[in-house]
């Protein structure tokens, strides 16, 4: 089923709702967010209890992607819709000093957080970027590894983010990705109200 919804103006709610999450993380929001949900999504604390606050405050997955196959030192990897990075520091951490991780987000204030933890963060192997999944700001064949985490689905045009996962990736390489599924038929009245996008 395809949708109505005018790409700009979801991506434009969706930054609107992360932007408060980065700016206030504490406040309550309709999903988990910070420590208690990593620990909830089973990730191993030894990952991220030395993590500033600063760098988990605003993390708001929805699972936990290095479940689905662990990352070795040397890899390349891309974060798409990486939000203040803490995905990006855990995969950091996994891949080294021989390994590279670059995380993509659309949002100032997500970005702004993570590039301000990578100053008291003791990682040289992190870049962050401002993009679209539309469009991932990465060269061709680049990684061995894409991961997301929730992000997928507050976007409209669902192929063309698969598309560029794949012009991204290496031959061979991994897509490990956490996200919303649903196993029943949406109606299209649902599909088309942009605030049940977000909610």
């Amino acid at each position: 089923m395809s949708s109505s919804i005018n790409s700009d103006a979801l991506r434009e709610q969706v930054r609107e709702k992360y932007k408060e999450v980065a700016i206030n993380p504490s406040q309550e929001f309709h999903f988990h967010t910070g420590r208690y949900l990593a620990e909830k999504l089973g990730y191993s604390p030894d990952l991220y209890d030395h993590f500033p606050e600063s760098a988990v405050e605003s993390f708001a997955g929805v699972n936990n992607p290095f479940s689905i196959r662990e990352l070795s030192p040397g890899e390349k990897v891309v974060d798409i819709g990486c939000g203040a990075g803490f995905d990006c520091y855990i995969a950091a951490s996994l891949v080294g000093d021989s390994g590279q991780v670059i995380g993509v987000d659309m949002t100032n204030e997500m970005l702004e957080k993570a590039n301000h933890n990578l100053k008291t963060m003791e990682f040289d192997n992190v870049r962050f970027k401002k993009g679209f999944l539309e469009d991932i700001p990465v060269e061709t064949s680049w990684a061995d590894s894409v991961i997301s985490n929730g992000v997928i689905n507050l976007c409209v045009d669902k192929m063309q983010i698969f598309k560029e996962i794949l012009r991204v990736l290496k031959p061979g390489g991994f897509l490990q990705f956490s996200d919303i599924a649903n196993s029943i038929e949406v109606p299209q009245a649902a599909i088309d109200n942009i605030d049940l996008w977000t909610a």
